[in-house]
């Protein structure tokens, strides 16, 4: 049956997303049944042949941006449906560009020098009785917390139902859930292809450090006195 909607949910890492139509309803579908020549897009009106899946629900075949012409329709997408070469990776090729663990990442680096950066800047608070020993449960905690909200909303993001706001998860690394944050980004292949969320990851990241070493090294006392 020939239907009608719009790109909800687009993870191109992954290689699949969700069409909400007319009825209110998600379609799924798969980069195999893109047709077009470019990576797919939230928010682009699309005609697309569904079928029902048993169990599964329904999924849109021969998808393709509204007012695409016949030629267009025929032949798949030149990018994300090609043969992946001997050895290579099968996801779009942006995907392999920008996500993933497979791809070297941008924050790779300034992440591990921000790690040590933090864990000395801990250890010279509480050497010097800055900071108070239950701090580090308190992270340990807040660390964890972290993890499993990336997890749930990486669970909500396939399911197709309510995310977690990007706030939450960015003030769960600006208190100090940064190191959590970037092992789901990885782990979890979640948020990790997403430019302006991993900009502002790395703000909160700066943020955190400069306030935990005002803290440690006393600077904040001037204002507090």
């Amino acid at each position: 049956m020939r239907s009608t909607g719009t790109v909800r949910q687009w993870d191109a890492t992954r290689g699949f997303g969700f069409i909400r139509t007319g009825d209110s309803q998600d379609v799924f579908f798969h980069v195999r049944d893109w047709r077009a020549g470019f990576e797919p897009q939230v928010g682009t009106a699309v005609q697309f042949e569904r079928i029902e899946v048993g169990g599964k629900g329904p999924r849109a075949m021969a998808v393709q941006p509204v007012g695409a012409t016949a030629a267009q329709s025929s032949r798949p997408s030149a990018g994300p449906t090609r043969e992946p070469r001997r050895g290579g990776d099968a996801r779009p090729a942006a995907a392999r560009r920008r996500g993933g663990s497979r791809a070297p990442s941008r924050l790779g680096a300034a992440w591990w020098v921000a790690l040590l950066l933090w864990a000395a800047l801990l250890a010279f608070g509480l050497s010097t009785h800055r900071l108070p020993a239950w701090l580090v449960a308190a992270l340990a905690a807040l660390n964890l917390a972290t993890f499993v909200a990336y997890w749930i909303d990486k669970r909500a993001a396939e399911a197709g139902r309510q995310r977690t706001p990007e706030n939450t998860l960015h003030l769960f690394a600006l208190l100090g859930g940064w190191p959590a944050a970037r092992v789901a980004q990885q782990g979890l292949r979640h948020k990790s292809s997403k430019a302006e969320f991993l900009r502002m990851y790395a703000a909160t990241v700066v943020a955190h450090l400069a306030l935990l070493a005002a803290w440690v090294t006393g600077w904040v006392d001037r204002f507090v006195r």
